[in-house]
């Protein structure tokens, strides 16, 4: 399935033209020097990834007349070939002065997106080893205005987004519950204002704690912070008491560690590394000399 569907067809131009009157708020002096000419440029990826952005690319050299003809769809993994030369991802035609307005800009979206998809793909490798049949899922840690790249990247590297907003899901955490007084107040406010359409998250530090708020009707316990050993043996209880929630492990869990946590007795394992001090992939894009 093509995750690029889920957009509204006004979501991405709206974010594109956005960009633009950012980065070119008055004058446009490099253009002016460089001139209308028809030329063509060469998109380079530079190092092993994993592909992502593609919708954010057309859509900025759409709204700058651009042509593209690509070589590689998201999803899909580029390298250097044998002799150390870089990937040709795609050609982009068109004005020498439009070609450079959107260079940066989508640029700077991909190789972003690119390193977000390439770790997303990276985990999804590695709970695969161990056969786990959870999912591994990103969190609301994103960057302000650009929710929208890095969650799509998380679904191109075959990761789960977890909720996309504060409207998606009723997700209770500690501020939460000591603002209500409870777990049970919180989950009792929480499924009268939210009713029956949308889930509610309770963040546990403790079994008790999952208790309290499965009893009180939560569809899903983080339990947070957990060691891994700890992690086994509440889930496992958790399940043979309550076969029908949703078991979520979560707080410093990394590349080096998720294994650990992939357990039966879980469901989801949220990583907020996803999103956050992601290695951006080297992808440039190069005007051909005549």
């Amino acid at each position: 399935m093509d995750p690029s569907l889920l957009f509204p067809p006004n979501a991405i131009q709206t974010l594109v033209r956005q960009w633009l009157d950012e980065d070119i708020p008055s004058f446009d002096y490099g253009g002016a020097v460089v001139g209308n000419d028809i030329k063509t440029a060469h998109l380079l990826g530079k190092q092993r990834g994993i592909f992502s952005g593609a919708p954010f690319f057309n859509e900025i050299f759409t709204q700058l007349n651009c042509k593209i003809t690509w070589f590689i769809k998201d999803g899909q993994e580029f390298n250097l070939d044998s002799n150390g030369k870089p990937f040709v991802l795609a050609h982009v035609t068109g004005p020498s002065r439009n070609i450079l307005v959107g260079e940066r800009l989508s640029l700077n979206i991909l190789a972003r997106a690119s390193g977000i998809a390439t770790r997303a793909k990276e985990m999804r490798d590695l709970v695969d080893q161990v056969q786990w049949k959870g999912k591994v899922a990103g969190t609301r840690k994103t960057t302000p205005g650009f929710r929208l790249v890095e969650k799509y990247s998380l679904l191109v590297g075959g990761l789960d987004t977890h909720r996309m907003d504060l409207s998606s899901m009723i997700m209770l955490k500690d501020n939460h519950i000591w603002s209500c007084g409870s777990i049970t107040n919180a989950v009792h406010s929480a499924r009268s204002l939210g009713g029956f359409s949308l889930k509610i998250e309770v963040e546990c530090q403790n079994k008790q704690e999952a208790i309290e708020a499965i009893d009180a009707g939560a569809n899903v316990v983080m339990l947070d912070n957990y060691t891994p050993d700890r992690l086994a043996q509440d889930s496992k209880e958790l399940k043979q008491l309550y076969p029908h929630i949703i078991i979520e492990a979560s707080g410093g869990i990394t590349p080096s560690t998720i294994q650990q946590y992939a357990l039966p007795t879980v469901d989801i394992i949220s990583m907020g590394n996803l999103t956050q001090g992601v290695p951006h992939i080297d992808i440039s894009l190069k005007i051909q000399k005549q």
